[in-house]
């Protein structure tokens, strides 16, 4: 019966409301349990749209107050508005690829230097724990998309990403099990309410917490 209320916890542990004793007994779960861990990482969008509206709602604000009238309305001009651009920077890729085909290698060289929008990139190997890690950050409206690839042949273990902001502050960004005895470069996709500029540095830890590599922001 206690296996299954485990089960039951993946979305009070992915949302962070389980006290630290439960959290503590949930990571050791983790480590037997390739379902939850899945569920756990399934859960990360999700817990971070609600970080954001935590962060974006004044205290004063009920947790469960209803929208105002043009709440909706507003949401959806906004996400028409996103598709429109998005729209448009897919027919401008189009167009520049076409160009580039036409115009062969010499365009082609000239449209590579322009490096403005290129994502940022981190890489790192500790020495005493032998992980090797590549954090890949590119700037959203609402944060940061990140990649993360990682070499650790320790496994099998839950582990977790973790961004660090300028005020110390930590957020989540995803977490896996490492495979048994795989030192193969394994790729995992998350994110994190701030932008590339607002984080400090990236750590990998395991779920208990124990430190596996830092990859610090220049």
């Amino acid at each position: 019966m206690r296996s299954l209320e485990r089960h039951r916890d993946v979305a009070a542990y992915a949302l962070g409301v389980l006290d630290e004793a439960e959290a503590f007994r949930f990571e050791d779960h983790l480590m037997e349990c390739a379902s939850c861990t899945a569920q756990v990482t399934e859960f990360g969008p999700t817990a971070r749209q609600m970080m954001l509206y935590r962060r974006a709602t004044p205290r004063t604000v009920h947790p469960f107050a209803g929208p105002g009238p043009r709440l909706l309305d507003r949401l959806l001009g906004e996400v028409a508005a996103r598709r429109r651009a998005a729209r448009r920077r897919l027919m401008f890729a189009l167009a520049a690829s076409v160009v580039v085909a036409l115009a062969g290698p010499a365009v082609a060289m000239m449209a590579g230097g322009d490096g403005g929008g290129d994502p940022v990139r981190v890489t790192a190997t500790d020495e005493k724990s032998g992980v090797w890690a590549e954090v890949t950050v590119e700037d959203a409206a609402w944060g940061s998309q990140i990649e993360l690839k990682v070499k650790d042949g320790a496994g099998p273990r839950p582990c977790r990403l973790v961004a660090i902001g300028q005020d110390g502050s930590e957020q989540t960004v995803t977490s896996w099990t490492v495979p048994l005895h795989d030192a193969r470069p394994n790729t995992m996709h998350g994110g994190a309410a701030w932008h590339p500029e607002e984080i400090v540095r990236y750590e990998l830890r395991t779920a208990t917490g124990e430190h596996l590599v830092t990859l610090p922001v220049d």
